[in-house]
């Protein structure tokens, strides 16, 4: 457990380039070693084989030619072990015994070879100082057949396999650290300069910093380069996400600034209200409450500019038929000398879309307000609601129309209509702030929708809101 706790608290405290070339030398370290410690004990049982083979053919080769003879050394010289083999045959019986002493030593295991007690064997002696390799078989007629001959050969062949795997297993376990520092140095050089851009943001806040990616396909790329390159799209989304908030401090401030300082002029009037007449006391009291609802409403829309996803709990299912009466009902009721019409097409009557029905209601009242507004004396605001495809199958969109007869769309404003505070040059005397269309699209941002803006065919401005109905077939899940 101690020691398990401290490989623990090693890995913990150390980097994970360090722990990578552990990692990799100690895998290619256990292969080499694995495959010498392999090789040495093949190299030693082909050697002792050999050996073994040597002596079985001796034996036979002494059967063959004394197997009539009765127990005595047979053949061989047994003082040196030279070739050919010393060869001896033992009876079972000690009793059977030549008087001259053997040179091979005898033991009860080679009394059960002769009597058939037992199988033939190999064993490994010392005689005359000098290591011997011995074969005991049985030789017929209770007697045992013994081969020795020497195998200091054999051993030292076995000693200079282990020195020399020895060797080459210390030179796979340098190589294999020197590869293990390579792997992780070039393997997570990517990860390294990831994480220096990422210290360096969050040491300037500037998002602007990239990591330099490898040139080639991008299907070549490996799962550290993707990551880089993700990383480098989050920064990218980052960037814009910061310059975002500081345009719309920027903005804010900017047009904050005229109905404060209004609104600060008119509190300071209505403090010396002692000096004003009764026309000029009404004047700038219905100045005041005329701006406060201004500013109210500027920061109403910049909270909801603020945020940019929609409250999940108050999601359900909008009818956008009802949704589009209702907003046309009010609209009427706000603009009462603009006229209003609404059509819908049959087969979009009953779409239906998930979404918070409030903030929907604002996206058609923007809409409506901003066509309103830019419409000519008479001229009507045409609203339309109609199904684009058969209507029965999934991914079938419904196509919210909002059309004024107004000046239309100049080329040169058309990229920047939606932009938050952004007017065109007609605008800049008609009220508003120029945040309501730049609400529109936020709010069909975040319901899966799409708002484009442009110019009406025989003039004016056409908005299209684009849902995809979730339920074709006019079937509802409420």
């Amino acid at each position: 457990m101690t020691g398990t706790r401290g490989m623990a608290r090693w890995r913990r405290h150390r980097p994970l380039r360090t722990r990578l070339a552990v990692a990799a030398s100690a895998a290619v370290a256990l292969v080499a070693v694995g495959v010498c410690a392999a090789a040495f004990f093949v190299i030693r049982y082909e050697l002792v084989h050999q050996l073994d083979l040597h002596l079985t053919q001796s034996a036979t080769l002494v059967k063959q030619q004394h197997r009539g003879e009765s127990p005595q050394v047979v053949a061989g010289e047994c003082v040196f072990l030279s070739a050919p083999a010393c060869s001896q045959i033992v009876p079972a019986d000690p009793a059977a015994d030549p008087r001259e002493p053997y040179p091979l030593p005898v033991a009860g295991p080679v009394r059960e070879v002769a009597a058939g007690d037992r199988p033939a064997y190999f064993s490994n002696i010392t005689l005359s100082g000098h290591p011997a390799r011995m074969f005991t078989s049985g030789f017929g007629g209770g007697r045992a057949l013994q081969v020795a001959v020497r195998s200091d050969t054999v051993e030292q062949g076995v000693r200079q396999a282990a020195w020399l795997l020895a060797g080459v297993g210390g030179t796979g376990v340098l190589l294999a650290a020197l590869l293990g520092y390579w792997v992780s140095r070039t393997g997570l050089a990517p990860v390294a300069r990831l994480t220096a851009t990422a210290e360096r943001i969050a040491a300037t806040r500037d998002a602007r910093h990239r990591i330099e990616l490898p040139a080639g396909p991008e299907h070549r790329q490996d799962e550290v380069t993707r990551l880089a390159t993700a990383f480098n799209t989050m920064l990218g989304e980052l960037e814009q996400s910061v310059a975002a908030q500081r345009r719309l401090v920027a903005d804010a401030s900017h047009e904050l600034r005229t109905p404060l300082t209004a609104l600060r002029t008119n509190a300071d009037l209505l403090a010396r209200a002692d000096r004003l007449t009764d026309a000029q006391r009404d004047r700038a009291s219905g100045a005041l409450q005329r701006q406060l609802r201004e500013v109210t409403q500027l920061v109403n829309d910049l909270i909801e500019l603020a945020r940019d996803e929609e409250p999940l709990p108050l999601v359900e299912d909008v009818g956008l038929a009802d949704l589009a009466g209702h907003a046309v009902r009010a609209a009427r009721g706000h603009w009462p000398d603009v006229p209003f019409t609404l059509t819908t097409d049959p087969a979009a009557a009953p779409a239906h879309v998930p979404g918070v029905p409030a903030r929907l209601s604002r996206l058609l009242t923007n809409l409506l307000d901003n066509a309103a507004k830019f419409s000519p004396p008479g001229a009507p605001v045409e609203v339309a609601l109609t199904r684009l495809g058969s209507g029965s199958r999934p991914g079938d969109s419904v196509e919210l129309t909002v059309r004024d007869h107004g000046p239309g769309i100049a080329p040169q404003d058309a990229p920047y209509v939606f932009d938050r505070f952004y007017r065109a040059d007609s605008a800049r005397a008609l009220p508003g702030s120029g945040l309501g269309l730049a609400m529109a699209r936020q709010i069909a941002h975040a319901h899966g929708a799409t708002i484009t803006a442009e110019p009406a065919p025989g003039g004016g401005a056409l908005f299209r809101v684009s849902f995809q109905d979730p339920h074709p077939g006019g079937t509802s899940q409420r």
